[in-house]
């Protein structure tokens, strides 16, 4: 029998991936995947607190995700974690241009030395994202 805890826990993950589904892309999915086998009980909170609980509380979708793109640049050490944010950016909206000024900003604060890796990220996003429009538009 279930706790009202559990049944609640999996009402939170339940709704936290449905929103997940509308504003993700399939960049984060691998990540998550391997918690399964690994540490299921890291991915539970992960889908319930951010997509749950925290992105539904603004109406600001396209500057949580720049302000995302920035705090993953200025880390400086999350390379696969700013891939997916990248794609979530433009899933919802965001410009190239846009991410590449959220990255901008950062380089005044750490340096453009800091900010190298994660401008080679989003430059392999966008490569993978104008391959895949040319792969829909001569199917």
């Amino acid at each position: 029998m279930q706790t009202l805890q559990h049944a609640e826990t999996q009402n939170c993950y339940g709704r936290g991936w449905g929103k997940r589904n509308g504003r993700a892309s399939e960049a984060g999915k691998p990540g998550l995947d391997s918690l399964r086998g690994f540490a299921p009980d890291l991915g539970y909170p992960m889908i319930e607190f951010a997509f749950d609980d925290v992105y539904p509380r603004s109406d600001l979708v396209r500057s949580q995700e720049i302000a995302a793109i920035a705090v993953l640049t200025a880390l400086g050490n999350a390379q696969p974690q700013l891939k997916v944010q990248i794609h979530h950016a433009l899933n919802v909206g965001c410009t190239r241009t846009q991410v590449v000024e959220a990255m901008l900003q950062v380089a005044v604060h750490v340096g453009f030395t800091a900010i190298s890796p994660s401008t080679t990220t989003a430059k392999e996003v966008f490569q993978e994202r104008d391959a895949r429009a040319n792969e829909l538009n001569h199917a």
